[in-house]
């Protein structure tokens, strides 16, 4: 007898949706049924409503989950209380803002100590790469991250800095020397020198003008430059600037093995739609206009960008709200990982794409970009890491009620579609401390 059967009027296939069941053993898919109604003996069985559909479990590969050391702005327990809830069934966590920092093995392994038992969804981790662990990423890479974090810009917090070009070049030598992967926030330090007094202002054109385009294209031309010269697998990190997606296509034509994500802020929101000290929407790099936002989209459609992924990066309120409006003193980054995938969703079929697209980028995409062979699709031998999603579903997100450790949210208020009624993970509810620890295969 089977453990689970899941049926469903459409079940997201690799090759797009069609009517089945799928049974589930040991965590597993073992079988995908053509006909819903199939006579299968299992232990347990749901019925999806009519109007929910049985998609993958979201892989996000860019989260800050800050725990230790600033747990009070997020933590393993409620981050991954809101993925479970958001439909994402893994997160990969990012070496930066915990204290320590993911930067060498045993900062990993204070982190994976405070993410034991913790943790609702299954979690890996990125380490990092700064100045002060060149020469030692093998190291780490033998102790299981995913890959290497740099910043090419100050990265806001004094325990992680950023690499400079040539400290670039010597880390991509390095990476490319075991075949690991660099991923990199590309914003170029001498352009937003040269651009910081606009910053002064403190409303959003001035922020905006002190990180221009030109600070995300001289960077990630610098990326190419060093994946060109030494092989390195490298990944542009949360793009914003439309503008560096003909250098991005170029760089892909050569053959060069670069890949891009952009993120549910930048393909949701506009410039000026921003409130005026609407502190809460402030990232870097920054959301720009609509034609950018519209560009970017293309960019996905086209293939220049590979995935989307949250760039989830919560804060307490005081830091978010801090200078009463003032762009320039407010803490940057924007917590929206519970509502990504009906975010995505809904910017997209606004533009007639349909689900499968969103699948693809969310689920398949990372679950490839972060080397997790056995996630992001539904077919036999794949996890069972389930979600049942009602497409048309209104959603209305009130951050006080999303399960982030603190109710500030970009996302505040949004009417959006596509709501997320049950996850499962590898087969079973997402209880908490039900998620596993990963480590790079």
């Amino acid at each position: 007898m089977h453990e689970l059967v899941i049926r469903a009027d459409a079940v997201y296939l690799p090759h797009g949706p069609r009517p089945g069941a799928v049974v589930v053993d040991a965590g597993k898919i073992s079988a995908v049924l053509d006909d819903p109604d199939a006579s299968v003996e299992a232990r347990a069985e749901v019925r999806l409503a009519r109007d929910e559909v049985l998609i993958p479990g979201v892989v996000d590969s860019h989260v800050h989950v800050n725990e230790p050391g600033r747990t009070e702005w997020e933590g393993f327990a409620s981050a991954t209380a809101a993925a479970a809830a958001g439909g994402v069934t893994t997160i990969i966590d990012m070496p930066l803002n915990s204290i320590p920092p993911t930067t060498t093995p045993e900062s990993l392994e204070i982190k994976r100590k405070a993410a034991d038992g913790a943790c609702s969804v299954d979690v890996g981790f990125w380490g990092g790469a700064v100045p002060q662990n060149l020469g030692r990423l093998a190291e780490l890479h033998e102790a299981g991250v995913f890959g290497f974090k740099c910043f090419l810009s100050p990265s806001g917090v004094p325990e992680f800095e950023h690499l400079t070009t040539a400290q670039l070049g010597q880390a991509a030598a390095e990476i490319a020397a075991f075949d690991g992967l660099l991923i990199v926030h590309a914003e170029d330090p001498t352009v937003l020198a040269d651009s910081e007094p606009h910053a002064a202002h403190g409303d959003y054109e001035g922020f905006l003008a002190s990180r221009p385009d030109s600070a995300e294209i001289t960077a990630i031309e610098n990326v190419i430059a060093a994946v060109r010269k030494t092989g390195v697998r490298a990944h542009i990190l949360h793009l914003s600037s439309a503008r560096a997606l003909p250098v991005l296509a170029a760089a892909k034509a050569e053959g060069l093995p670069i890949t891009v994500e952009t993120c549910p802020h930048y393909l949701s929101f506009a410039q000026g739609e921003i409130p005026p000290g609407a502190t809460q929407f402030k990232c870097c790099p920054p959301i720009r206009s609509e034609e950018n936002r519209e560009r970017l989209w293309q960019g996905l459609t086209d293939g220049v960008i590979d995935i989307i992924a949250s760039d989830h990066s919560p804060a307490t309120a005081e830091l978010k709200y801090a200078g009463n409006g003032d762009f320039a003193r407010a803490w940057g980054g924007i917590a929206g990982l519970q509502v990504a995938l009906p975010a995505v969703w809904t910017a997209a079929s606004a533009r007639g794409l349909p689900l499968e697209s969103v699948l693809g980028w969310m689920c398949k995409g990372t679950a490839r970009f972060a080397g997790l062979t056995d996630r992001g699709r539904i077919e036999p031998a794949a996890r069972a890491d389930l979600v049942a999603f009602a497409p048309d579903a209104p959603v209305h997100v009130a951050a006080a009620r999303l399960l982030h450790r603190n109710p500030v949210s970009a996302f505040d208020g949004a009417d959006l579609v596509g709501a997320v009624r049950r996850t499962w993970l590898a087969g079973a509810g997402t209880e908490p401390a039900r998620g596993q620890l990963l480590s790079r295969a």
